[in-house]
């Protein structure tokens, strides 16, 4: 599993805080900031990530609900917006992490919860805390 799937996983998972996983997102290059958000983006539409998820990770994630990112995952069907998040200014790339990532923890634990729940074998779901 690679650096940015691990700590993206553990953030959904809540073995990791969003603070400390900003902090790890800013001080990536920025060409590798958008490659993350790429992969967040990835993530959260597998995870069917609804306009209800991406509303309550906007409320999760610190992010002003005025802020673009938070608006864009907000609205239904957020799935056609998702991509456009990553077309934000370097500038919204804090922001967008933030959101991203608690709208996608928000939706995959509704999926681990209904889908995944006692025979999931995804490797990414079966995270500890010493892994």
């Amino acid at each position: 599993m690679k650096e940015s799937e691990r700590i993206i996983n553990e953030i959904a998972q809540g073995l990791r805080g969003l603070d400390e996983g900003a902090v790890w997102f800013s001080g990536l290059p920025q060409n590798e900031q958008k490659r993350v958000l790429r992969e967040v983006v990835s993530y959260a539409m597998q995870a069917h990530l609804t306009a209800e998820d991406g509303r309550e990770g906007v409320r999760q994630s610190g992010v002003k609900p005025t802020a673009n990112p938070a608006v864009m995952i907000s609205l239904d069907p957020p799935r056609e917006r998702l991509g456009r998040i990553v077309q934000l200014p370097p500038g919204e790339y804090v922001r967008a992490f933030r959101v991203l990532v608690s709208a996608f923890a928000v939706a995959d634990t509704r999926r681990r919860n209904e889908s995944c729940r006692g025979t999931c074998g995804h490797s990414w779901h079966n995270l500890s805390a010493n892994s």
